[in-house]
């Protein structure tokens, strides 16, 4: 006889088609009962011995799931009910939908020069979705078995040569039109419904209209679609860490990419890609800049090792599997699965390989087909070319390059030369070592308390007035803001770390932990601490005005975002004025035509009022919100130049 453990028992991921179809099958009667019913459904969970997870509705009724040897359920069949309504049946519905929601299977590993599998989690993938920060994936079109002619790197430290015109993409198929066009309706009623009517019955349209993208060829939109849902769950459920400007981005990306397809854009971008095509690369040199630790909310860890080419092109090595913590701390220090090398991360970040019969993937990813081989080399200091010119030129300079392509910066690498001013709150205040250059702010790339980068970004807060040089990734969500991922001394500046000579000149933040020993002995000249931290322009700016309507139709939907505008007798003067007088004139128009849109009734041909189409409202909402991400990003942007009047220039 089976025993089944008493311990809080974990639902297993269920695949988001399943939970769609258990959905769809249940009575409208039945779906109104369906979020009472999930609702702590789950901490009756018991886990039996041969690996099913059962959860008891009452006398009669046993829900028992039994997940494959992935550890999920992505078939109806792997879902039961012992009641007698079963399997059209509320409780497995309720169980169902109770689970988290499963990631893309895994492909296999294909040989040299085809279609190899995109890691689960990426550095900064906190959903734990491939893509989901980036929200694009790769060009091309899904389920393509060709490899792309040209590999094109993931960034270049120098300047672009001129690119051949591409042929035009192929029209959309009328199925993907079909697809889109379904998921912009299904988009536009979870806009107008909000967090506060978001429940499993709009989740569960929103996950039949993703998976109808995917089986269309269109899994960019599906990833959009995925993590809009996602969102909408932890709103519901008001997790830790939860934020209501994270669910507003993904309804923007979800309408902006429905929209555009519905229309017939045929863009690359904007259909996306399911697998990471990796094409032959030929003969390869690179030499390792840095490493940092991957650690996702969905259990993966890892590890992403950053290399250069010789003419600046930045590649990546990425180990990343299921393990959590445990595997993002050890991943640092194990073997790089490339072409039978005998390094490992750590030696590669500070070493190098010359690799035979490379496969590089669009965005980078160096791949370990069969064909594949590796040796060896020595690494170069960040002094050294190729690496030298990532500190070349003006931070401002990368960053004003970086917003107009914000999913390139996702994954970007940026190098300065700063003095260390002390600790603010949270931040480490730096000042770039240039004239007249604004106060940035470091945060670490990381803030699980067990990786190493809260804790390194302490001990150099300690040391006001040390130069360094440092090496990361700017956060284009907040002004001024840089995520080190590695620091190194600033060549010729008497006042700097002394590090190894195995380290190469520079400590990876996230597994080296930098000691006493490795600051400079005495004290520096002493340097001017700001009163205070000084005004964040994004937060000061009039458009958090924008922000706040935004993200109330998020929260309670179309009727919160009209009642909030007819509550407020002088709303145009109390909201919009300040816009208008800050010279935003357009984020002024575009938010009172939200708001009027969101208030609009019509009325039937007998003069009764009417519910009102989703399309306009979606419209206007995606019109607001596209715009105030755009300002926000010249804001940002500018916010690492030195005159700080062309802070609400840039938003203008």
């Amino acid at each position: 006889m089976s025993t089944e453990s008493t311990e809080s028992t974990e639902l297993p991921p269920v695949a988001p088609e399943v939970l769609a179809e258990a959905v769809e099958n249940l009575t409208p009667r039945l779906r109104k009962k369906l979020d009472a019913a999930t609702e702590g459904c789950a901490a009756g969970a018991t886990l039996a011995a041969d690996g099913a997870v059962t959860l008891r509705f009452g006398e009669d009724a046993l829900v028992t799931l039994r997940p494959g040897p992935a550890g999920t359920i992505t078939t109806a069949e792997q879902a039961t009910c012992s009641c007698l309504l079963a399997p059209r049946c509320l409780h497995r519905a309720a169980a169902l939908g109770a689970a988290p929601l499963a990631e893309a299977p895994p492909e296999p590993v294909a040989a040299a020069g085809s279609h190899e599998p995109a890691d689960p989690a990426g550095p900064g993938d906190s959903a734990g979705t491939t893509g989901a920060t980036g929200s694009t994936g790769s060009a091309g079109s899904a389920g393509s078995t060709e490899p792309a002619a040209v590999v094109e790197p993931a960034d270049r430290v120098g300047p672009a040569e001129p690119a051949e015109p591409a042929e035009p993409a192929p029209a959309l198929t009328a199925a993907q039109l079909r697809a889109a066009g379904a998921l912009w309706q299904v988009a536009a009623e979870a806009l107008g419904a909000g967090v506060t009517a978001g429940g499993a019955v709009v989740q569960a349209e929103l996950l039949r209209a993703a998976h109808t993208a995917r089986l269309a060829g269109l899994p960019r939109a599906e990833a959009a679609a995925l993590r809009v849902v996602r969102g909408l769950r932890a709103a519901r459920e008001r997790r830790a860490g939860q934020r209501l400007g994270d669910l507003t981005s993904a309804f923007r990306e979800l309408l902006h990419t429905a929209g555009l397809l519905a229309s017939g854009s045929a863009d690359p971008a904007l259909t996306g890609t399911a697998r990471r095509a990796y094409a032959p690369g030929g003969s390869l040199q690179v030499h390792g800049l840095c490493r940092e630790p991957v650690l996702s909310a969905t259990g993966y860890g890892g590890v992403v090792t950053h290399v250069l080419g010789p003419d600046g092109s930045r590649y990546s090595v990425s180990d990343v599997r299921p393990g959590g913590l445990a595997r993002a701390r050890g991943a640092g220090s194990a073997s790089v699965a490339l072409g039978g090398a005998t390094l490992d991360h750590a030696g590669l970040a500070r070493g190098g390989l010359r690799i035979v019969g490379a496969t590089v993937s669009a965005e980078g990813r160096l791949g370990a087909g069969r064909g594949v081989r590796a040796t060896p080399l020595p690494g170069i200091a960040w002094t050294e070319r190729p690496a030298a010119a990532l500190f070349a030129r003006p931070a401002a300079e990368a960053v004003a390059e970086l917003s107009a392509d914000p999913e390139a910066a996702e994954t970007a690498l940026l190098g300065c030369d700063v003095t260390v001013v002390g600790a603010a709150g949270e931040h480490l205040l730096v000042r770039e070592t240039r004239p007249d250059a604004p106060l940035l702010r470091l945060l670490p790339a990381h803030p699980h308390p067990e990786l190493a980068h809260t804790q390194n970004l302490r001990r150099i807060a300690a040391y006001p007035g040390v130069r360094l040089r440092v090496l990361g990734r700017p956060d284009l969500d907040r002004t001024a803001t840089l995520r080190p991922l590695a620091v190194g001394p600033v060549p010729g500046a008497e006042y700097t770390l002394r590090l190894p000579e195995e380290w190469l000149g520079r400590a990876d933040l996230g597994y080296d932990r930098l000691q006493g020993m490795h600051f400079p002995p005495g004290a520096a000249d002493p340097v001017p601490l700001p009163a205070a931290e000084g005004p964040d322009p994004l937060a000061d700016s009039p458009l958090w005005r924008v922000r706040r309507l935004l993200e109330t139709g998020v929260a309670g939907g179309r009727r919160a975002l009209a009642e909030a505008a007819r509550g407020t007798s002088s709303l145009a003067a109390a909201s919009y004025g300040p816009l208008r007088r800050a010279g935003l004139t357009a984020a002024a128009d575009l938010a009172a035509a939200l708001a009027a849109e969101a208030d609009r009734r019509p009325r039937d041909v007998f003069g009764r009022l009417a519910d009102p189409s989703p399309d306009g409202y979606a419209w206007a909402w995606l019109a607001a919100a596209t715009h105030l991400a755009a300002a926000e990003r010249s804001v940002i942007a500018a916010s690492w130049a030195a005159d700080p009047s062309a802070v609400m220039t840039a938003a203008r």
